[in-house]
């Protein structure tokens, strides 16, 4: 994709060149066109970026050049760029809970801890599916945030056929209080460098779905985590 930004601040040829490099340093960007009299840029990109990193790349708030969108609005950009990154992750929660509704059909009544069974199941079968495609890939992002990976790398490996024998215990309802509980400990021991990683701003690739797809490490990834947890807790409550 192409954008034209307005840019302040360049007064000279060397300013020109200056920015130009500042702006190509940012990953994925091309600058094709850049004037100081018109005070422009178009620049070329393999995926969305937005304002403030390329405001970053340019030394921030505090510098003399600064940069904002002209031809495109810049929070529809973003949408769309974050609808972009995700549609993997979101087209498999999307089936998997489209599959849990379907299933629910044959029931008279509305039957939350089969839902949950169901869903939890799916989860944990496509999951470590696209963590097996590639092992060594999953092993080798995982350990770079896991709390403890980071400590016995051998658990980065041993992590994706957890979560395929926990798929495989949801499905067959396998001693729910054994298996839900091994969820909540499993999932709440990933979910710490997860939370470390995004409250310190680590820009690394998610391993959720292994090395298939490049998702970088976010929120979605709280959440997903976050997800598993709270329904293993519920259903320990509900069978307790």
């Amino acid at each position: 994709m192409t954008h034209t930004y307005q840019i302040t601040g360049m007064t000279c040829s060397g300013c020109e060149a200056k920015v130009k490099h500042y702006l190509q340093l940012v990953p994925g960007i091309t600058v094709d066109e850049l004037s100081k009299d018109s005070s422009s840029a178009k620049v070329s990109m393999e995926s969305h970026v937005s304002i403030s990193t390329l405001q970053d790349a340019l030394g921030g708030k505090e510098s003399k050049y600064q940069i904002s969108a002209t031809s495109h609005n810049e929070t529809i950009e973003e949408t769309k760029s974050w609808f972009a990154t995700y549609k993997p992750i979101l087209l498999i929660f999307g089936y998997i809970l489209a599959i849990t509704l379907l299933a629910q059909l044959n029931n008279g009544e509305f039957d939350a801890m089969l839902a949950m069974r169901h869903f939890m199941a799916g989860f944990f079968l496509v999951f470590s599916f696209f963590k097996m495609l590639n092992i060594k890939g999953f092993a080798e992002s995982y350990v770079m945030y896991d709390v403890v990976a980071q400590k016995f790398p051998a658990w980065a490996y041993l992590y994706a056929f957890i979560e395929l024998a926990l798929g495989i215990a949801f499905l067959i309802d396998f001693n729910p209080i054994v298996t839900n509980a091994v969820t909540l400990i499993v999932m709440s021991l990933s979910i710490i460098g997860v939370l470390r990683s995004v409250l310190n701003k680590r820009k690394i690739q998610c391993a959720c779905l292994g090395a298939v797809f490049n998702l970088p490490m976010s929120t979605v990834t709280i959440i997903e985590d976050g997800l598993m947890i709270a329904m293993s807790a519920a259903m320990l409550l509900m069978l307790i």
